[in-house]
């Protein structure tokens, strides 16, 4: 089982969500216009839950004091390494 919180703030304790199941995929595969082979709902199932995992671990970091990526400016980047 993953876990989400979409707007908890970091150290709050997060929702569990329940895995997706194979069948669940399968639906959801098809509702998106991807009708899925019967040998292919559990692999995907897997792999959804794996990406979800992730990503539930990516929305649980600060990034407080990181700026917007707008902020960032690649062509004012200043190279001072010598060789």
């Amino acid at each position: 089982m993953t876990t989400y919180s979409p707007t908890s703030p970091p150290g709050v304790a997060s929702v569990p969500v329940p895995d997706l199941a194979p069948v669940e995929a399968a639906r959801w595969a098809q509702r998106a216009g991807l009708p899925l082979p019967g040998d292919r709902h559990a692999i995907v199932a897997a792999t959804a839950n794996h990406i979800h995992s992730v990503v539930s671990v990516l929305r649980e970091l600060d990034f407080g004091d990181t700026p917007p990526a707008p902020a960032y400016r690649a062509e004012e980047e200043k190279h001072d390494a010598q060789i």
